[in-house]
């Protein structure tokens, strides 16, 4: 019965794996839509390779930072469990690989493609798993503390915080180094339109996330026997909320509709296992709200220059789901325990602190080294001209 147990929940986790794997292909395709047509050879090369520099970066680095595995130091951790671990090793790298991903948008259409590059290595290496350490592993004793000082430890099911904030608030400083896009922002005031190139792109990539989300956060459970149905279901509602809100005051706009579920479905991660459906439903509300209102004034009133709104939509949207799990999940709101606000504030907080150290270190280190934008010629014609030119050329 352990070899047959061990090999559902590696099939489980595989499962959950590929799921995850295929919203990468949502990720290209949201930022295809959304860039103008000049750089969408560009972003779907800089999506692929991403995340191969994330597999090399976290097998051979980050894993062990988060996790204390080495994959050399024994050959049993190959076979042990039907080769769980491995499995487990691919579900990870998947959210890990997120995060340069959800950078991709907010840096698009002026950043180096070479230096990106770098910088997910890093990334992936050390920074996001360092903070997957603290809170999924029980690195540095903080969780510990927590539940010694305040009953409960920081809560983060499937990643509200640990992927998705820390990926949009990583990407605010590399926005922000990198200035605004040419004729972004006029002298006079005036602020050029860069409409999406293609709704159908866009929506089809919102599409992808949103299906690809459900193994997120029901297999971030990792076991069969702790599979809940109740993820899914708030993952729903959640989903179906976001999308509602951002209609509403989006005032039917597509790019504001389709960002909706993802605005929901970032923001319930967090507390997907612990909340009443009605709590998801007032959680993505509430998200969709948050994405809609700050996308627009990060962009026209604080001339933030951030392509996907990646900031608003994972970094804002993921630091509401870390603090709607220590509210939702209360008893007292129908959720089902476990979970205090006071940890959620702290276990956030540290998230958005290395995010934002690590950001500004790391992409202030390549600005000062390397440089990270594109002249105003590559810019102009479209991208990383070595890139481009490779994937355009005629037979």
């Amino acid at each position: 019965m352990d070899g047959l147990r061990s090999g559902v929940d590696a099939l489980f986790v595989l499962l959950g794996a590929i799921m995850i794997l295929a919203m990468h292909a949502g990720f290209a395709f949201l930022e295809l839509g959304t860039v103008r047509k000049k750089n969408q050879v560009n972003a779907l090369v800089k999506i692929l390779v991403d995340f191969a520099i994330s597999t090399l970066a976290y097998f051979f680095v980050g894993y062990g930072v988060a996790y204390g595995v080495d994959f050399f130091a024994s050959a049993d951790v190959l076979v042990n469990k039907n080769g769980y671990e491995l499995v487990k090793f691919f579900f990870l790298l998947t959210f890990a690989a997120a995060v340069p991903a959800i950078i991709s948008g907010g840096i698009a259409e002026r950043a180096k493609f070479y230096p990106q590059l770098i910088a997910t290595a890093t990334l992936v290496g050390f920074v996001y798993p360092l903070y997957e350490g603290i809170a999924w592993n029980q690195r540095f004793g903080i969780q510990a503390w927590l539940k010694l000082t305040f009953s409960a430890e920081f809560h983060d099911f499937a990643g509200s915080v640990v992927v998705h904030a820390l990926g949009g608030w990583v990407a605010l400083p590399a926005v922000l180094l990198l200035g605004a896009r040419s004729g972004r922002y006029m002298k006079n005031g005036t602020i050029a339109a860069h409409p999406p190139s293609s709704i159908p792109f866009l929506a089809l990539g919102a599409w992808i996330l949103t299906v690809g989300w459900f193994g997120f956060n029901v297999m971030s459970a990792q076991s069969i026997d702790k599979m809940n149905g109740l993820v899914a279901i708030n993952s729903l509602m959640a989903m179906v909320g976001g999308t509602l809100v951002a209609l509403v005051l989006g005032k039917n706009d597509p790019g504001y509709v389709y960002n909706g579920p993802l605005a929901g479905l970032v923001a319930v991660c967090a507390g997907s296992d612990v909340m009443h459906p009605l709590g998801a439903l007032v959680t993505g509300g509430i998200a969709g709200a948050i994405f809609v209102w700050m996308f627009a004034r990060t962009q026209n009133k604080w001339k933030i220059d951030d392509v996907l709104g990646v900031w608003p939509l994972h970094g804002l949207c993921g630091t509401w789901g870390g603090l709607a799990a220590g509210i939702f999940g209360l008893k007292a709101l129908g959720g089902l325990g476990g979970v205090v606000l006071i940890s959620q504030l702290i276990g956030t907080a540290i998230g958005i602190g290395i995010a934002l150290i690590g950001g500004f270190l790391i992409y202030g280190a390549l600005k000062l080294t390397m440089g990270i934008r594109l002249s105003q010629e590559e810019e102009f014609q479209g991208a990383d001209l070595s890139i481009h030119q490779i994937s355009s050329t005629p037979e």
